[in-house]
């Protein structure tokens, strides 16, 4: 029986293409390569007698968007590629153990994840970029932060916070009655499925049973890997109590964009990050929007991530 899920996808690489961007896999290192959706007229046809394109420098000012737990780079991004490609080079990594990208290295944890991406950006030819994260997407975006401030130019974050303690994966975690990370964020049936869909919308989605479990099938792969992944982003009570108590200085504009109904990582977890933060940081909140805000009102969404991305660029010409 067809895979619907599966059988969509070379629809959307198809829209992806007609967005401006196409598939590059980059290795990073011997035995973990990247995968990325890059602007395709970074990629030059190869000479004569050469196997492997070649790779040009972007023309355009450089957005990253990194994706969450739950889908690969072009599922979680697909509303919002097509909206920034005409003013932006856009790049859109797949995190190890998501869509194809692999490493034999054991480490698991965010700031491994931001050497990788950052390597294979520097490979792509990209100098300076800002980066749009969501969920654990950004979490890695404040590893890049914190370890590469000369390549991040600023950060846009969706329904994310800086680190995963115990304390807050306890409290969220008893809040929508999940017993793990791994039962929440790694379903196994269609139930847990619809768990949590349940938890990351503000509307009530239906999908027929057979759907969700072609989604199941397509998109949790790697699933030891991935639970390593989600044991790798909780700090330990000493990482945390360092941390609480020197938040690193972000040189960096930081854009909160949040959906106002997020029960995953509440507003009011934005706005003490926003005050923790300082004055270079920004918070918008879009109403009647989970913790999939860039999928359930992706034109909201778009619209404040454009503005905040021409704020940037007029900053530039006004100094």
């Amino acid at each position: 029986m067809v895979n619907l899920v599966a059988a969509q996808r070379p629809l959307l690489h198809g829209l992806m293409k007609m967005a401006g961007v196409r598939p590059y896999s980059v290795e990073i290192q011997p035995g973990t390569v990247m995968n990325f959706w890059v602007p395709k007229e970074t990629i030059e046809k190869p000479k004569k007698g050469e196997k492997v394109a070649a790779l040009g420098k972007p023309s355009k000012p450089v957005v990253v968007l990194v994706h969450g737990f739950a889908g690969e780079g072009i599922v979680t991004w697909q509303f919002q590629v097509g909206a920034l490609t005409k003013k932006y080079s856009v790049y859109i990594p797949d995190l190890l153990f998501f869509g194809g990208s692999i490493t034999d290295s054991a480490d698991r944890t965010p700031s491994f994840q931001a050497e990788c991406l950052v390597k294979g950006l520097e490979k792509l030819g990209v100098e300076k970029c800002t980066v749009v994260g969501f969920s654990y997407g950004g979490i890695v975006a404040f590893k890049i932060a914190e370890m590469y401030p000369n390549l991040l130019e600023a950060m846009v974050v969706s329904g994310s916070i800086m680190n995963m303690t115990d304390s807050i994966r306890g409290e969220a975690l008893n809040r929508l009655g999940f017993s793990s990370s791994s039962e929440l964020l790694l379903p196994t049936s269609v139930k847990g499925l619809k768990a949590l869909l349940s938890v990351a919308a503000y509307k009530k989605l239906w999908f027929p049973d057979r759907l969700h479990k072609d989604f199941l099938e397509v998109m949790f792969t790697n699933r030891k890997e991935r639970a390593e992944l989600l044991e790798a982003l909780v700090l330990n009570r000493d990482e945390a109590g360092n941390k609480d108590s020197s938040i690193p200085c972000f040189p960096q504009r930081i854009h909160l964009l949040w959906g106002e109904n997020d029960e995953v990582f509440k507003q009011e977890l934005a706005l003490n990050m926003k005050e923790q933060l300082g004055e270079n940081t920004t918070f918008q909140g879009i109403e009647k929007a989970g913790h999939l805000v860039h999928l359930e009102r992706p034109c909201v969404y778009n619209r404040c991530l454009k503005q905040f991305l021409a704020s940037l660029h007029a900053d530039k010409k006004k100094k």
